[in-house]
């Protein structure tokens, strides 16, 4: 067997992304991402055993990466002493980060929500990198809750109305055929704006 190479590996990523892109996961085959990559077949399946591996590897790479970054900094001892609103916005700007990226991120999450309906995809995108982040950030809700800086509820629920409120003034965007570019300071506003929203309905110390 040939010896398994990083530039290879991201060529055949960046070859997937595409095939995926053009024909959605269901219609996507390892012959034609084999084509489009420039390899055999068997050097493919060197790389990824399946299209199901191969698809997380592009989902994990081109998408979640942002929320596993997020949720990397939440578990950070170097950010154990940020307050709660600064732990939010750091995990909510990392998590928006994808707009200010090249769009492929986009482009993965609305091909995943077209098929979500009709294959297994959208549990392969969760299990991706958003069941971790969400994890972490349920932890967080918990470990405020138990402080008393935010009113008892469901920890789980928390994160998930967090998640939303971050991505509210985001999901219009996908009802457009051309998606404009965003700058961090942009990113960091929209951010601020679901934080304040956020802790004003759920912090005890805020009225």
């Amino acid at each position: 067997m040939r010896k398994l190479t990083e530039q290879k590996r991201k060529e055949i990523l960046d070859a997937a992304s595409s095939v995926f892109l053009e024909q959605g996961y269901e219609r996507a085959s390892m012959d034609g991402v084999a084509k489009t990559a420039g390899c055999s077949k068997a050097t493919l399946y060197n790389y990824f055993n399946s299209k199901e591996s191969l698809f997380e590897a592009v989902v994990r790479t081109f998408s979640t990466n942002y929320l596993t970054r997020a949720a990397d900094e939440l578990y950070s001892a170097d950010n154990q002493s940020l307050s709660l609103a600064d732990k939010l916005q750091q995990f909510g700007e990392r998590m928006l980060g994808v707009m200010t990226s090249d769009w492929k991120a986009m482009q993965l999450y609305r091909m995943v929500v077209g098929e979500a309906g009709h294959s297994d995809i959208g549990e392969l995108f969760y299990e991706s990198g958003v069941r971790e982040s969400m994890n972490a950030l349920t932890q967080v809700m918990e470990k405020y809750m138990e402080s008393g800086e935010l009113s008892r509820s469901n920890p789980g629920l928390r994160a998930k109305q967090f998640s939303a409120l971050v991505k509210a003034e985001a999901d219009e965007l996908f009802l457009r055929r051309q998606m404009p570019v965003y700058t961090d300071k942009e990113v960091a506003t929209m951010v601020e704006n679901a934080v304040q929203v956020f802790l004003q309905g759920t912090a005890l110390n805020v009225r």
